[in-house]
């Protein structure tokens, strides 16, 4: 066998610290502005947020942690939290950012299984670490990111509570970042647990590097040193999708809002800041246009942002584009994929097609980042062909995409690909177009109705502030779409009317057999749809088509 030539090049291993000492030492003087739990807008500089992460890990280590060992947190977004983002894994400890929102009980079951030695958190959470503290006994110590002027938030705590700054203040940051196996673990995400206790993807510093790169690529979220960027997915949501990492790896201007994710609070900071990019989930920005809309303004200085975490509604998207001249880059990922996987942007060549059928393109996930390489297959796991219109399971693989979940020894993958549990197309140009979740698409008649489709015919309509669609038992059909609905405020419309808004714009036995109203739609911890509790509320609900009259189903009338 022969030898292979080998590059001579520099072996310098990709971790993540090499991000912070990058924006320190050449954007240094470069802005990140956080609005703070305690009410005031926080400044400081890349070079003053490393020199402080550096503080912190020598706190971390003379408190006893050592490498390999998981840190939590439970924080917004904000520059404390940045900070233990680096200080935490750049001596080469696991940063294991905690979603606030789930349940106590499943958060105490994340703080258990990931087997935290201390956890920072934000004073907000105060009563909620009161709840965990009696249940998670291997946490040594719960970090209060705060100063000692408000550590009495924290009086409610029966177990030992530190205090940030002054930790922090102990320490004089003479510290060199070593030199780590770019293989060995930085950060550990949960899966949202809808489906049985919440799993653990556990990245490697060589993965998130690689992720902050292609997270930067021009078609993807393309941020750069004259970018001020203002994440509002939140930091414990899968790494704020890797804006804290793409950011300084580009030099970006940061603003982190903290608590107050309305749309008057959100406004306000955009404006003030001058941000050109944000990303965040449709729930969030449905707020923020409501409250543009409301007060008749525009933005000044916003570009384009990233939608992502369920999909993005059209009207939503031509919203954002047409009345306000805001480029949405519509996106697809996955907790086990870092997150990052396909965003919908336009080549050449597309840029050059009518506009409907460019919005047509850009109502799909995209293409596949490089990075990411995707594919659908169907029941017999053969890939079928990108033409658009046959649909099946997506599988996907890449350098940031895991291999197995954490703790557990059974890798899920097929073939060496990972089954994401989404139903897809992909087209001739290569866009991916998630038609639903495995578990949500309804199955009529034999053929398959997209929930996600029937959901943005209804969000169109002028009266429909939020749809859903799940499946309803049917004696015929077997399943049939039941459409829930929420009502923009003020406005009104009727069953009937909505149903006839169907008419052309899909197949008639597409059409939903039903359509209830609601006040309000059960979300989960990250802000999607939750569909489980939806379809264990109206488990009993009667389709009129299933006591006779409408057929419904292929021979819907």
């Amino acid at each position: 066998m022969t030898t292979p030539l080998l590059g001579q090049m520099m072996d310098v291993p990709l971790n993540v610290s090499s991000l912070i000492a990058h924006a320190a030492r050449y954007h240094g003087t470069t802005g990140i502005v956080s609005r703070r739990i305690e009410g005031d807008i926080h400044r400081y500089t890349y070079r003053e947020c490393e020199q402080r992460s550096k503080q912190l890990a020598q706190a971390l280590m003379r408190l006893g942690i050592t490498a390999g060992e998981r840190i939590g947190t439970l924080a917004w977004n904000g520059y404390r939290h940045l900070e233990a983002y680096f200080g935490v894994t750049g001596f080469g400890a696991v940063c294991h950012t905690i979603n606030p929102r789930l349940f106590p009980e499943q958060i105490a079951f994340i703080v258990n299984d990931a087997d935290d030695r201390y956890v920072l958190f934000d004073t907000t959470f105060a009563p909620l670490v009161a709840q965990l503290a009696p249940l998670c006994p291997n946490v040594r110590g719960w970090v209060a990111l705060t100063d000692e002027a408000h550590l009495a938030d924290c009086a409610s705590i029966a177990a030992p509570v530190l205090c940030y700054e002054t930790l922090v203040a102990a320490e004089d940051g003479a510290f060199d970042w070593p030199v780590l196996d770019e293989r060995s673990a930085s950060n550990l995400c949960y899966t949202s647990g809808t489906t049985g206790h919440p799993k653990g993807a556990l990245y490697s510093h060589r993965s998130s590097v690689l992720h902050a790169f292609g997270a930067s690529l021009p078609d993807a979220m393309g941020l750069s040193s004259r970018d001020s960027v203002l994440p509002v997915v939140p930091m414990f949501h899968v790494n704020a999708w890797g804006i804290p990492h793409a950011a300084p790896l580009s030099g970006a201007k940061l603003v982190l809002p903290g608590k107050d994710l309305d749309g008057k609070s959100l406004f306000e900071l955009m404006e003030a800041e001058r941000v050109t990019f944000s990303a965040g989930v449709p729930t969030v920005w449905m707020g923020l246009l409501n409250h543009v809309r409301q007060q008749g303004t525009r933005f000044h200085s916003l570009e384009r942002t990233v939608i992502g975490g369920s999909a993005c509604p059209p009207a939503m998207l031509r919203a954002f584009e047409d009345d306000y001249g805001v480029r949405v880059i519509h996106a697809w990922g996955m907790t086990e994929m870092s997150p990052l996987g396909t965003l919908a942007s336009l080549n050449w060549e597309q840029s050059q097609r009518p506009r409907e059928a460019q919005h047509a393109l850009l109502q799909k996930q995209g293409r596949a980042m490089f990075g990411v390489d995707m594919k659908i297959v169907g029941p017999d796991g053969a890939e079928l062909p990108w033409d658009g219109v046959a649909f099946g399971d997506l599988h996907v693989r890449g350098p940031w995409v895991i291999d197995r979940y954490f703790r557990h020894d059974e890798s899920p993958l097929v073939n060496g690909w990972f089954p994401t549990g989404d139903v897809a197309t992909i087209d001739p140009d290569g866009f991916l177009n998630i038609t639903d979740r495995s578990k949500d698409v309804i199955k009529s008649g034999g053929e398959w109705i997209s929930s996600i489709d029937i959901e943005n015919i209804a969000v169109a309509h002028p009266a429909v502030a939020e749809a859903a669609c799940i499946a309803c038992a049917h004696p015929r059909w077997t399943e049939r779409p039941l459409l829930v609905v929420v009502k923009r405020a003020g406005k009104t419309v009727t069953r009937d009317e909505l149903l006839a808004f169907y008419e052309g714009k899909v197949a008639k036995w597409w059409i939903p057999d039903d359509v209830v109203f609601v006040d309000e739609l059960p979300h989960t911890a990250t802000g999607k749809l939750q569909k489980l509790k939806l379809r264990e509320v109206f488990r009993n609900h009667v389709l009129p088509t299933a006591l006779g009259g409408e057929c419904g189903g292929l021979g819907g009338s």
